[in-house]
């Protein structure tokens, strides 16, 4: 692939956007893995921001970078793109993730940003320009991590119903507002190790176009690992508050045990996603996970209306950012 001669403000440009992308997704994503802490009342909002925020960071240090493949070279040709196509999808993926988030509507950052990519190299090239593997793997998971976040969920919640079963209701309440710490930081490292990876991926690919790093690199320059943790982790830290309340309390009623057994549930899903290279979006892990804590209980305790809103939501997501990401990569088209 020859690469594109790209003006030092165009490739600023396009690496600042990416760095705002992903600083929206700590900022959208955030209630993921603070709402059930938050909502049972075992850490204060600005305490429980903080915590995760550190441990988005600290993911930097755990985990490989195989998300980060598959976004930068394994979902759409990289003979495609160019820095109009970049721009299309993280300008679609941005657009979308700031309507969610006004409306308070817990959608996938991650699928936004796929979605952005699928929409601007299509519009480019046609449908020829799409990776069926990558893709296909990537849309399966919208259907499989929220299951497996429920599947999980629901079976961590009845193991520890039968661990406590003779245990009083107070004695359980105080061992899990400690335990809730732990699931929430290793939640908060699951969310980081995962979609920090994916705008990594986005500015992996860009460097590609320019000719700044090789199709064959094992790894992306440390400047971009570095700074990508960096934005979602601040992201993180500013929160996205319209979003905790769907998240921690509409969908069901969470208690401390309610909550440990949801993070551990997603936790869970987002380490084996990561650790296969998939990115899968945290949203429908958690949301999965707190569907099977509820239901592990009783079916009732679910608001069935609301968790079918949310899935509503994830239906549109890939097809709506793509839609941006068209419009937006005709713009950059006259405009860059």
């Amino acid at each position: 692939m020859e690469p594109i001669q790209l003006s030092i403000y165009v490739l600023a440009l396009l690496v600042g956007l990416a760095l705002i992308f992903d600083f929206m997704n700590g900022f959208h994503d955030a209630a993921n893995a603070i709402a059930t802490v938050v909502s049972t009342g075992v850490l204060k909002p600005q305490t429980a921001v903080a915590m995760s925020a550190l441990f988005n960071f600290v993911a930097i240090f755990t985990v490989g970078l195989h998300v980060a493949a598959t976004v930068g070279k394994g979902t759409v040709d990289p003979h495609v793109v160019d820095h109009y196509v970049v721009f299309g999808a993280l300008v679609g993926a941005i657009i979308w993730n700031i309507v969610t988030w006004y409306y308070g509507i817990p959608s996938s950052s991650s699928h936004a940003l796929i979605g952005g990519l699928v929409g601007a190299a299509v519009a480019k090239a046609g449908t020829g320009a799409l990776v069926a593997e990558g893709l296909i793997k990537t849309v399966a998971f919208i259907v499989i991590s929220p299951l497996m976040g429920f599947v999980l969920g629901s079976v961590v919640m009845l193991i520890v119903s039968w661990i406590f079963v003779r245990s009083t209701p107070r004695k359980i309440d105080t061992w899990f507002r400690r335990l809730q710490l732990v699931s929430a930081a290793a939640y908060s490292l699951g969310h980081g190790g995962n979609d920090a990876q994916k705008t990594i991926g986005i500015i992996w690919m860009l460097l590609i176009v320019a000719g700044i790093s090789k199709t064959g690199d094992a790894a992306p320059p440390m400047w971009v690992i570095i700074s990508c943790y960096t934005a979602i982790s601040l992201g993180t830290l500013f929160g996205g508050w319209r979003i905790v309340k769907t998240m921690g309390q509409k969908i069901t009623k969470l208690k401390p045990v309610g909550g440990f057994c949801a993070e551990a549930g997603g936790a869970i899903t987002l380490f084996t996603a990561t650790a296969a290279g998939i990115p899968v979006s945290t949203t429908h892990t958690i949301t999965g996970a707190i569907v099977g804590v509820g239901a592990a209980q009783k079916a009732s305790a679910v608001r069935w209306g609301v968790a079918g809103n949310i899935v509503w939501a994830w239906i549109f997501t890939i097809p709506a950012s793509a839609f941006m990401a068209a419009i937006a990569w005709w713009i950059g088209k006259q405009l860059l």
